[in-house]
């Protein structure tokens, strides 16, 4: 169980008992959101889901973004922006154990969504570059310029706009977020946003949600080993599409 004298924004999620989803509905059918249903979850100031797309990660992350009342496509509990219904619903089945006196600022980075978020900043006149930036360039002023907002940070796969060194920059950002009092719940495919040795690794897959350390990740291995010898996959990747054709 969760430590009952934190001050996390988010300590646990759990599934709300006025608003129960049947086992048999998506997305409750995602291993990863059943364990979580079923069990519920503890968060650490730094919690980092990885594993597959499709495996429900983003689910998860978008679910508890929504659930603590952040703009669903990015921003903070202030922004209004809203294109299109992507959600999976499973915010509405939460319920948020908050820490005892938490603060209920935040941000949401949602990677997919961002380059109408940046659009939407501009048209609402909110200072700041995206139209003359890089997408990574708008990342990176986003969440820097956004520095002083404690509470709960969300970042869902926010290295797709990211160099190496744009990675790193966010790294430093979340350590100072960190540092600061804040608490960061990510998704990522990076072994960089993953690094910390302060994070809470949670592995999804099919067999549901399981803590891992950061060597034993599919993840890491599957890196080191790529860029340890990139012909042998390339050579695979060769003979599969010979035989495709």
């Amino acid at each position: 169980m969760s430590d009952l004298f934190s001050s996390l924004p988010v300590r646990r999620v759990e599934e709300h008992r006025l608003a129960p989803i049947t086992r048999d509905s998506w997305p409750a059918t995602i291993p990863a959101v059943g364990q979580i249903l079923d069990q519920g979850l503890d968060f650490s100031p730094l919690t980092v889901f990885v594993g597959e797309n499709g495996a429900g990660k983003s689910t998860i992350v978008e679910a508890i973004a929504e659930a603590y009342g952040l703009g669903v496509e990015g921003g903070t509990r202030n922004s209004l922006h809203r294109t299109q219904h992507t959600e999976s619903g499973l915010a509405d089945h939460l319920q948020l154990v908050r820490g005892a006196g938490s603060t209920r600022q935040g941000v949401f980075l949602r990677a997919e969504t961002m380059h109408g978020h940046f659009s939407y900043l501009d048209d609402v006149g909110i200072s700041g570059r995206h139209n003359f930036q890089s997408h990574g360039e708008s990342f990176i002023e986003f969440f820097t310029t956004r520095s002083r907002i404690g509470g709960l940070w969300v970042f869902d796969e926010a290295e797709s706009a990211l160099s190496f060194n744009g990675c790193l920059v966010l790294l430093a950002h979340i350590r100072e977020l960190l540092a600061s009092g804040a608490q960061v719940i990510m998704s990522t495919h990076s072994p960089i946003l993953a690094s910390l040795p302060e994070a809470k690794l949670l592995e999804v897959g099919e067999w549901g949600l399981r803590a891992s350390e950061y060597d034993e990740l599919d993840m890491v291995q599957s890196w080191r080993s790529f860029l340890d010898a990139p012909g042998r996959y390339l050579r695979h990747l060769t003979t599969d599409s010979r035989l495709d054709n």
